[in-house]
């Protein structure tokens, strides 16, 4: 099906669709045009990758290669840390690292984080885990210039990763960065914009007040205080993310499945398409092929009610862009065969390929 026929024919409720993040791997013309030929809705830029003075050349680029359009991912209230040395540092356990308020590039005994100045929040006792847990820091000193931090789990931190602590700190739930980038793509006809940690509705009101009413606004369920506003986020948005990862930073893991069921299921009831993001595919990253539980994973989550997946870091910054959703479209179109009285035999025959079948 052809780009046109495909967008415009869209009904969220029986085409699941597919929404692609865009970055090192996969932002150019060849790459572009080889996934956008399988049923793409969206091609999402994350702003928090993204430096805001590249967004207006990022945009025009894909704009002249497909017309699929463009989603805007804004950072939103979260955590990252910011350049390292080398890109990577190894930190070792129970060594002593200084985390700067103002920006430093990290190494072994220094660390700065974003938003700027969130250092001068933390207080003796905080533990910041820094890209799912690869990390964690303990602050046991508080000094004018910086925090004092043990490393308390040691491991390797790249640049620009997501941090998160045990308590809430006054993050704003758009920054600077984000309504910047909001204006250039509002200019350059951006209509959807996705909210980063969408916690309440006043944040999705001030998103959509920024983007403007015309615009269609994916609100991120990624936190503790989203899901306890879920159907008032819901009753504000136009459609929604869930962000199994983020989600994961502050809810057992154990437990992701079944709150994935819950909000599909009221996102279904609202009549608000719900999308699901992270780690659909993340063998592919580094392999051509997804493993079977992947597999699964994708056509349990399709079953049970979502409206399209997201590839992230298959897609951004993985060896197989093409590849993963190439995948994402054959398992839709599995899905889409599929019936309670579908036979064995029926499934045999719709396609069947040993040389296409997992290793």
């Amino acid at each position: 099906m052809s780009f046109e026929n495909f967008h415009h024919s869209v009904n969220f409720f029986n085409t699941p669709c597919i929404l692609v993040t865009l970055g090192p791997s996969s932002l150019s013309k060849d790459v572009v045009e080889q996934i956008t030929a399988e049923n793409i809705y969206l091609l999402r830029i994350n702003l928090s990758h993204t430096p805001v003075d590249k967004v207006e050349k990022t945009i025009h680029k894909i704009q002249q290669w497909t017309e699929v359009p463009i989603c805007l991912d804004s950072e939103g209230a979260q955590i990252r840390n910011q350049s390292m040395a080398h890109e990577k540092v190894e930190f070792n356990k129970s060594a002593f690292v200084k985390i700067h308020y103002n920006d430093v590039i990290g190494d072994t005994e220094n660390i700065s984080f974003t938003p700027r100045f969130v250092a001068k929040e933390f207080v003796v006792g905080d533990r910041i885990r820094v890209d799912f847990n690869s990390v964690c820091f303990r602050v046991v000193e508080k000094h004018k210039d910086h925090c004092l931090a043990v490393v308390e789990q040691g491991g390797i931190v790249a640049s620009n990763k997501a941090a998160d602590i045990d308590r809430d700190l006054p993050l704003v739930p758009i920054t600077d960065k984000d309504k910047e980038a909001i204006e250039i793509g509002k200019k350059m006809g951006i209509k959807h914009f996705a909210l980063s940690f969408a916690n309440s509705r006043e944040n999705v009101d001030e998103m959509r007040k920024l983007a403007g009413e015309s615009s269609i606004i994916i609100s991120k369920i990624e936190s503790k205080s989203g899901l306890i506003n879920l159907n008032s986020i819901l009753a504000s948005s136009d459609q929604i993310i869930v962000d199994r990862g983020d989600l994961s930073r502050q809810i057992a893991v154990e437990k992701i499945p079944f709150l994935q069921r819950r909000i599909i299921s009221q996102a279904r009831a609202m009549n608000k398409p719900v999308f699901i993001a992270t780690n659909l595919l993340e063998t592919m990253v580094t392999t051509k092929n997804p493993t079977r539980a992947e597999a699964n994973d994708v056509a349990s989550t399709l079953l049970m009610g979502a409206n399209g997946l997201v590839l992230a870091s298959e897609t951004a910054i993985g060896g197989y862009p093409v590849e993963a959703v190439e995948m994402i479209g054959k398992l839709i179109e599995q899905y889409s065969r599929w019936t309670p009285n579908t036979s064995i035999v029926e499934l045999l025959a719709n396609g069947d390929n040993p040389e296409q079948r997992l290793n």
